[in-house]
Order: C-alpha cells, then sequence, then structure tokens
C-alpha cells in the first residue's frame, strides 16, 4: 500500500472538524513530512510517532513518508493528532489493515514507549465524530470513561500504538501495558458551603434566592467583614443540578479546558473566582497562539465571582458587557476564531471606598467625597446597567448577631432554600414553554411588554415614572420586570402586581441588608 487514510478531529472552541489524515511513501531519501498547517505541538509529532511506532515494534516505512492534514487552509493545534498520524503511516506501510482504518477517528498523544497519554477536548471531539456520522473511534485508555458519555458511536480505549493497530486487525502479538491515566483532580470533590453557616443578613439571603431563580446577576457593596465573599461562595448552592443539554455543554467545557472529566456529567454548576489582577484575556479568553477559554467560559452554567470588583481594570470589567447580552463569546485572532459559550451567571462584591470604612459604624471612612466616587466608577455605568440586583451588605453587630441566632436558628440549609428555587424555576419554565427560554433573565423585554404577559397600568406604575425621570434605562426597564416576574414566581403569584415591581425596583436600586 502506498497511500493510505485515516480522520481525526480539530476543535474550534467546543467545535470539531473532521480531519482526513493521509499518508503517502514514495521513493526517495527516507523523511518524514508534516503538511497542512499544524502548530509546533503537532509539528513535534513527526520524532514522537517516529520512535513510538519503533518502541512499539511497529518501525514506520525507511523511505519517504508524506503526511497530509486536510483541510489544508484549518489549523491544526495539539497533540492530539499522534495516533492518527501513526495509524495512517502504518496503514500506508501494510501494517494495518486500510479498509479498518479508514472508517475510524482516532484521538490521542503517543509517548516515546509507544503509549497513549490522555488529552484535552475528547468528549467534545467525540461529539464531533457522531454528528460526522462516525460510527467507531479510538480514544487513549484515560479517555475512555469521558468518551463514553457520547452515546450512538462505538467507543474503543487503547492502551498504545500497538494496541491499536491489533484492533484495526494488523497481525502483531499483544502486550501487556500499564495505562497512561490522567491526574484526579481534587476540584470537583470540594464540598459547597451551606447557606445555613450564614447568620444574619437576611434580605441579603433573599436576594440570593430572586438570582439564583432567574438567573440574575448580583451586585453587593459592604465594608470588609460584612459577609459579601460569604453569600457569594454560596450562591452554587442554590441553584439546580444541571441536566441536558446544559450538563454536557458544561462538561464538554470541563474537558476542553484539561480540568479532567469522569464516567458522569458535571451536575453542579460551576464557580469561578479569578483574582482581581486578572487580565482580560484571562478572564474572556484568548491566547497569541492556540485560542482558550477564559474564567467566562468555564464558569458557564454557574456563577462567575469577582471579588474587590472595583480592584479590577475598568478595561478588564468592560470586557464583560458582551458576553452579558449574548451568552456567548467569539475570540479573532489572525489565524482564525473561536466561539465559546459564556452563559454565567455574575455576582460582583465590592468595598464601598478605598479604605473600606464608608458607612461603617465602628469606623471612620479617611476617603474624600471624590476618591469614594471615583473607585465605585471603576465598575462602569454600562456594566452596571446590565446587573439587576444590587445589594448594600453592612456588618452585623453582636447584638444582631444574637438576634438572628436566636430568631433563625438552626438557618435554612441551601437544600431547603434550592428547593424554593426549583418551584420558581418550574413555574418560569411552564410559563415559557415553547419560547426557548428556560429562566426569567433570559426572556425578551418585548415579549415581557406585549400580549397577555403585559402588566396593568397600575402595577407598572413605579417602574413607568422610574423610566419617566431617567432613574433607569429603558435596558434597566426590561431588566427590572424580568425580576418582578421572578419575585412573583417565588410567591407563587400567577403574575407580578404592584409590590412585586415596587420590591424588583428596589432591589435594582439598593437594599439595605
Amino acid at each position: 500500500m502506498v497511500l493510505a487514510r485515516t480522520f481525526a478531529i480539530a476543535l474550534d472552541g467546543l467545535r470539531g472538524h473532521v480531519v482526513e489524515v493521509e499518508a503517502d511513501i514514495s521513493a526517495g531519501l527516507p523523511a518524514f513530512i508534516l503538511i497542512g498547517l499544524p502548530d509546533t505541538a503537532l509539528g513535534e509529532s513527526r520524532k514522537r510517532v517516529g520512535a513510538a511506532a519503533v518502541n512499539a515494534g511497529c518501525s514506520l516505512s525507511q523511505k519517504k513518508l508524506t503526511v497530509n492534514l486536510s483541510p489544508a487552509a484549518l489549523p491544526k493545534q495539539g497533540s492530539g493528532f499522534d495516533l492518527a498520524i501513526a495509524i495512517a503511516s502504518l496503514s500506508a506501510a501494510g501494517v494495518v489493515p486500510p479498509a479498518s482504518a479508514g472508517r475510524a477517528v482516532h484521538l490521542g498523544e503517543l509517548g516515546l514507549d509507544g503509549r497513549l497519554r490522555p488529552v484535552a477536548g475528547v468528549l467534545p471531539a467525540v461529539l464531533a465524530a457522531r454528528e460526522a456520522g462516525f460510527e467507531r473511534v479510538l480514544v487513549p485508555a484515560g479517555n475512555l470513561d469521558e468518551a463514553c458519555l457520547v452515546e450512538g458511536i462505538e467507543v474503543v480505549g487503547v492502551t498504545g500504538l500497538r494496541a491499536a493497530a491489533i484492533v484495526h486487525g494488523a497481525e502483531l502479538d499483544p502486550v501487556d501495558e500499564e495505562p497512561v491515566l490522567p491526574a484526579v483532580s481534587e476540584q470537583r470533590a470540594a464540598p459547597e458551603p451551606d447557606m445555613a453557616e450564614v447568620s444574619g443578613n437576611g434580605e441579603a439571603v433573599e436576594a440570593l434566592v430572586a438570582a439564583a431563580a432567574g438567573g440574575h446577576h448580583l451586585a453587593m457593596v459592604g465594608p470588609p467583614g460584612a459577609g459579601k465573599t460569604m453569600l457569594a461562595r454560596r450562591l452554587p448552592s442554590l441553584l439546580p443540578d444541571l441536566a441536558g443539554a446544559d450538563a454536557l455543554e458544561a462538561t464538554c467545557i470541563r474537558s476542553l479546558t484539561g480540568l479532567g472529566v469522569g464516567a458522569e456529567l458535571v451536575r453542579r454548576p460551576p464557580f469561578e473566582a479569578p483574582h482581581h489582577t486578572a487580565s482580560a484575556v484571562s478572564l474572556v479568553g484568548g491566547g497569541s497562539g492556540r485560542i482558550t477559554p477564559g474564567a467566562i467560559v468555564r464558569a458557564t452554567h454557574g456563577v462567575l465571582f469577582l471579588d474587590e470588583a472595583a480592584e479590577f481594570p475598568p478595561s478588564v470589567l468592560d470586557a464583560l458587557r458582551q458576553p452579558l447580552e449574548n451568552g456567548s463569546i467569539t475570540i479573532h485572532r489572525a489565524r482564525g476564531a473561536a466561539s465559546f459559550p459564556a452563559r454565567f451567571q455574575l455576582v460582583l462584591a465590592s468595598n464601598p471606598c478605598p479604605c473600606g470604612h464608608y458607612g461603617s459604624a465602628d469606623a471612620e471612612c479617611t476617603c474624600s467625597p471624590m476618591a469614594r466616587r471615583r473607585y465605585l466608577a471603576r465598575m462602569s455605568g454600562p456594566l452596571m446597567d446590565r446587573v439587576d440586583i444590587r445589594l448594600t451588605v453592612r456588618r452585623l453587630g453582636l447584638a444582631a448577631l444574637h438576634a438572628a441566632s436566636d430568631v433563625h436558628a438552626p438557618g435554612l440549609t441551601s437544600s431547603e432554600l434550592r428547593a424554593r428555587v426549583e418551584s420558581a424555576r418550574a413555574s418560569a419554565l411552564e410559563r415559557l414553554r415553547g419560547t426557548g427560554w428556560v429562566r426569567n433573565a433570559d426572556v425578551a423585554g418585548s415579549w415581557l411588554r406585549s400580549g397577555d404577559r403585559r402588566l396593568g397600568a397600575s402595577a407598572i406604575a413605579p417602574l413607568d415614572r422610574a423610566l419617566e425621570r431617567g432613574g433607569i434605562t429603558m435596558r434597566g426597564y426590561d431588566r427590572t420586570l424580568r425580576l418582578a416576574w421572578t419575585l412573583a414566581d417565588l410567591d407563587g403569584a400567577g403574575s407580578p402586581d404592584v409590590d412585586h415591581v415596587g420590591r424588583a425596583l428596589f432591589l435594582r436600586r439598593g437594599i439595605s441588608a
């Protein structure tokens, strides 16, 4: 056999493209030529594949070997093409039957000893292979559990190149190989903090329940020690489990970022909390070579928490404005573009001033009024206009703490509050059936202001007055309406009344907690 082919998958964001891997053996001086727009890591596969084939006992041809990755104009990145290149080369040499190799997709990185190492992005790659009509995919044994999450395609886990060749019918004796397994991630095992640990701050807890029920963005301002971080870190515990397409998408993102995926889909909403020194690229994604997802992508279907938000550079915060509106991010670079989902729930927490003591009863603020305005202005008006709930969180004194403990002990647990959230979301889902929306925060304002969803004049009178006086923008008008519907769902009401609209407007303008 002189020419043979097999297939691999090139990932562009979460979207996979089928790559045809062709191998040709021709007369000439011994050489291994790889073409088809490979990056540096993929270009080095020539040496990895050559050494792996020798150590696996199935050496490559000593003639001129040319491997083409088609389509040639599509950038290919990473070491996940190693197995496909090796199988195509062995098929061209007659070691592997070409008919079997030409019907399968191959994923995996080869070590010099011939064993296959796990790679990132196997789950979205296998999904792309199934959607392209392939019936069989070979993956490293360390990625087998992850790949088996995809139904409707035969997944074969192999320990090395020799085992992969035998799967295709090569006349080689099997050998025992220790599979290379992925490193165990401890991040997934961390238990979620419980809302029962929060003492007092009842209004803040209710605001978090409303945020969880409707998927609304939240901002908290208060002095150090008021409990802003404690509250924000417990918001994911109020969110329902992920299911269906959301769970699959969250698992694909985890696979793509190399965090490791086991035998089950990700069910709990993710939580991302980048430091305030994070760059715009680390937050939204990018990179000079390979385009990688940022924190907003990893937080999809979960919570993105920006602690000390006013310490972030304003340009970094403003990079969130477009993803907050669209629920996705497209990153453009000279070599191409990649699109990622970015449907996250934003939580901002900030001190009220540089010293942090403005409004505190037990400490004196040393900041000038101009310094306070300049500090909070780092969170720009267009960004804050996209935040539905704004809280002023105050420190609890000893008397208030004892009173809260006496009245509320034992506090409501996250599971009890989550039951309220799930009930409110079920009401919203029934109302939104057939629209494509599942949460109140996703609903178009024009839909809420038309048909039988339009509220009576008396109910929306406070909102109309605020818009007329310039207190809110049109975007804020619609966002307040969405929040009012969430409050109505939590109360079990059929539609918002003037009380729900007033409470929603109060939450948007800021409450004292």
